[in-house]
């Protein structure tokens, strides 16, 4: 039994290239594709679910394709949730516009508290919670008699999820969904959240340039990009889309698009607010995408020292730990990875026990640590990562 008996397809695809001495660019140039491609199917994020490109990248790694399939099929975003998934999909696929008009009427309060408890939930990185609830919210959400925000936030946190687990196609789904109810109003601020959650769901599923291209619409719709120009939310708003749009670049390759708009989105944030410190991350995690780890290591060294830190939603510190956890790696020190993960896991445990991204980034700093630390192996114990080392 090898260390890669009982993983998922990406976290073999890591494995096996680990042991083959290959740097993801070497690889992503092997088989024609990029890095951030290589990087999204290790993490989990893209499926190898085309038997074509399965045997190309079995190929590239002189294995057998049966080796990166095992026991385990590819397609399921995690182990112990894909229930609930699957229960998430049927609900968000039943058109609304072919649901019987009979339907009881949802009273916008009550509506608005549940979705209140789920929006905490998913701060709060409560994941198997917000699963758990998101099936009944989706099925209320269908009905017209409900203010298009309320809808909007409930396919948005769908959309935002479904990232987390991997699950990319209903990802774009959910935010889709959101993009259509909001363009049916006259709110550019609603608009803007809906276009960001789905940048969010193209960059999950690489598509990088119509994130870009529909982040950056969007951005110039709710706030021109003048000094002083619209109003606090606004600017937020703004400021969002053009992080998501510079995330897509960097993932992309175009470094001096994606230094730019987070420079755009620096000057449209308050030095000391919660809003600058998210481009800040963002420029941590745009960094490392980019390729230039230790750059990023030191960005981020500068930035979680400061007051402003907390400020973030425990959820975003935790996903942004993550890409830092990736950085370290990269640039070479295990043990700073390691640190990094058990930090994380300590502020949001499903980030590394639930998300397969978190699995990938555990599963790789077990496999480049010559002598992992007990705790980041009891870490990966009680993630389900038995057999990483």
């Amino acid at each position: 039994m090898t260390v890669a008996d009982g993983l998922p397809v990406g976290r073999r695809v890591a494995y096996w290239r680990q042991r083959r001495t290959m740097s993801q660019q070497v690889f992503a140039d092997r088989l024609g594709k990029s890095k951030s491609w290589v990087d999204k199917v290790e993490r989990g994020v893209r499926r190898l679910d085309r038997w074509s490109v399965l045997r190309e990248v079995a190929a590239a790694l002189d294995i057998d394709p049966d080796m990166l399939l095992g026991d385990a099929p590819p397609d399921r975003p995690t182990d112990g949730l894909s229930a609930d998934v699957e229960t998430i999909q049927a609900a968000l696929t039943r058109h609304p516009g072919l649901l019987p008009s009979t339907v009881a009427p949802i009273d916008p309060r009550r509506y608005r508290n549940r979705l209140d408890h789920a929006d905490a939930a998913y701060q709060h990185a409560r994941y198997p919670m917000l699963l758990q609830l998101l099936p009944d919210l989706l099925d209320d959400a269908h009905g017209r008699d409900l203010p298009a925000a309320l809808r909007v936030q409930a396919y948005r946190l769908t959309a935002q999820v479904a990232v987390k687990l991997g699950a990319a196609e209903l990802a774009w789904l959910a935010a889709d969904r959101g993009l259509a109810v909001a363009t049916g109003t006259d709110d550019s601020l609603l608009e803007a959240v809906a276009a960001t959650s789905f940048g969010q769901a193209l960059r999950a599923a690489g598509r990088h340039r119509a994130a870009f291209e529909t982040t950056i619409a969007a951005a110039h719709q709710v706030a021109p990009l003048t000094d002083g120009s619209g109003t606090q939310a606004e600017r937020s708003a703004c400021a969002a889309l053009l992080l998501q749009a510079a995330l897509a670049a960097a993932e992309h390759g175009d470094a001096s698009t994606a230094r730019d708009l987070l420079d755009d989105a620096t000057a449209l944030t308050e030095p000391d607010g919660p809003a600058r410190v998210a481009v800040d991350a963002a420029r941590v995690t745009a960094t490392a995408a980019l390729g230039d780890h230790r750059t990023a290591v030191d960005l981020h060294q500068m930035l979680t020292v400061r007051s402003q830190w907390p400020a973030l939603p425990i959820e975003h510190r935790a996903a942004y730990l993550l890409d830092v956890a990736g950085a370290y790696l990269e640039a070479g020190n295990a043990p700073a990875a390691s640190r990094v993960l058990r930090a994380t896991d300590r502020l949001a445990p499903p980030e590394v026990r639930v998300r397969p991204a978190g699995q990938a980034i555990l599963t790789e700093t077990l496999t480049r640590s010559p002598a992992p630390d007990p705790h980041l192996l009891a870490l990966a114990e009680a993630a389900g990562v038995r057999s990483a080392w």
